[in-house]
């Protein structure tokens, strides 16, 4: 973490600024992964960059947190290989990405005798579509129908370019291409609940595919299966922190941007509170990176004073809200998976509600015995008491595995983002980096681009915004 006076030009008692000085000066609100992006691009093309959060820890929606058992994610997260810039901005802050991750071929594991499926990439770097084929002809627990349905849909989404004319739910599109319901169970469905978090019948299939062509339509490297080993925090945005601190910028948590204001059409001024900053501080800037969530940027965007921001407040306040929860389950340090992780069958119905269980002690040794559930789109999951939750997801464990000791966790910790994404919903409309005004951009994971509500997504969202205000500012 760095902490060093605020970046920027402050107001002098008369309330003028001194522009020489704030325009070669950028403030990015927001130190999720989008925030931290952006900041980390424009301190290394030589902008004084603050970056300030209004939380004590960095990582935004994808962060460490501390809880009255231990030190925990605020959920568990699967990268691609296909996340280039993603890895790309790890590795330029110095993360070491061999040892940050471990990398796993494309995958799709259940327990054994659960009546699910063992559909695993070749470990050989062979050319796609042939990487797919041979996990298809290996794949067990799926039937010779079920086969030709999957490679139907590759070939023809192929032939496609992974494209559509026209938005509909993957659901439709699933009905369309003639996709097995055993195929639809054991495949589809949880892979949009993952990649998307929203469930298939009012999820968008245009997105759907986009994700679909980084993965099953990729290259084997670009297809493969990133776990983290380190915390969502030091994944990337302390990283990010450190690095904006030797290129000469400050990062300020537990500083809250109250106002924003543009002076002049050249200079943006920003009223910042909080213990960090010794009570309320105005600064001024050149370009404002607004990198928080969408609700959070309607409301700083909605009070600036003699700007028509209406129409992008709007887009911002349409997102519907998508919860995730993981529920942490604490056994003997001697317990253990087979594999790093498993894909569940969840049926709400029967409470089963984990979707996929992951062996934290195969990620970190000093999470030995520890196991995370995760529950996509879990609203009504979520709505139920902690305990009765994390017992049946204990039980649902010990049921799959066939190994009681599961169902007898030392202690659980369920939580909950409410707010974890958005519904990725067909034809969702999505706002551009460009705000209209002058040095103000907006950068997040709900920006216009292929990719659901990910890391990915966001950390593209935070370098166009960056590349931006290169363009539009002075050095």
């Amino acid at each position: 973490m760095v902490d060093q006076p605020i970046a920027g030009t402050p107001a002098d008692k008369r309330g003028q600024a001194e522009p020489a000085l704030a325009s070669r000066a950028i403030a990015v609100i927001g130190a999720g992964w989008a925030g931290c992006a952006a900041a980390v691009e424009l301190a290394r093309a030589g902008y004084k960059v603050t970056l300030l959060e209004a939380a004590r820890t960095l990582g935004g929606r994808a962060r460490r947190i501390e809880t009255d058992r231990k030190q925990l994610d605020n959920g568990q997260h699967i990268l691609l290989g296909a996340y280039s810039e993603s890895l790309r901005l790890m590795q330029l802050t110095g993360v070491d990405t061999s040892q940050a991750l471990l990398t796993l071929p494309l995958q799709m594991r259940y327990p054994p005798n659960t009546g699910g499926m063992d559909f695993i990439a070749p470990a050989l770097p062979l050319p796609a579509p042939l990487h797919l084929a041979i996990a298809l002809l290996r794949a067990q627990g799926l039937q010779r129908e079920d086969k030709l349905s999957l490679a139907r849909f590759s070939t023809s989404a192929r032939w496609m370019g992974w494209q559509l004319d026209t938005d509909c739910s993957v659901s439709a599109l699933l009905e369309r291409f003639d996709q097995t319901p055993r195929l639809i169970k054991l495949m589809w469905r949880p892979l949009c609940l993952a990649a998307l978090n929203t469930p298939p019948e009012r999820a968008s299939a245009r997105v759907f595919l986009n994700v679909l062509r980084d993965s099953l339509g990729a290259k084997r490297r670009a297809s493969d299966m990133l776990l983290p080993r380190a915390d969502l925090s030091a994944l990337f945005p302390e990283a990010a922190a450190a690095y904006i601190g030797r290129h000469g910028g400050s990062v300020r948590s537990g500083a809250k941007v109250q106002a924003i204001r543009n002076i002049e059409s050249r200079l943006w001024q920003l009223d910042i509170s909080g213990a960090a900053v010794g009570g309320t501080w105005s600064t001024y800037f050149g370009g404002v990176v607004i990198a928080t969530g969408a609700s959070q940027a309607a409301a700083l965007l909605h009070d600036l004073p003699d700007c028509d921001t209406s129409t992008l407040c709007h887009q911002l306040t349409a997102f519907e809200a998508e919860a995730i929860t993981t529920v942490y389950l604490q056994y003997d340090s001697t317990t253990r998976l087979d594999l790093p992780f498993y894909a569940l069958q969840d049926d709400p119905d029967n409470h089963h509600y984990g979707q996929f269980v992951f062996d934290r002690g195969q990620l970190d040794a000093s999470q030995a015995g520890l196991l995370a559930v995760v529950i996509s789109a879990s609203g009504p999951a979520a709505a139920q008491p902690q305990e009765l939750l994390a017992e049946a997801v204990a039980v649902q464990l010990a049921v799959d595995f066939q190994r009681p000791e599961l169902g007898r966790p030392a202690w659980f910790k369920v939580i909950t983002e409410k707010r974890a994404t958005y519904a990725s919903s067909p034809g969702l409309v999505r706002p551009a980096n460009a705000t209209g005004l002058p040095g103000l951009v907006l950068a997040g994971d709900y920006t216009a681009g292929d990719y659901p509500a990910t890391l990915e997504s966001a950390v593209r969202s935070g370098i166009a915004a960056a590349n931006l205000l290169k363009r539009s500012t002075v050095q």
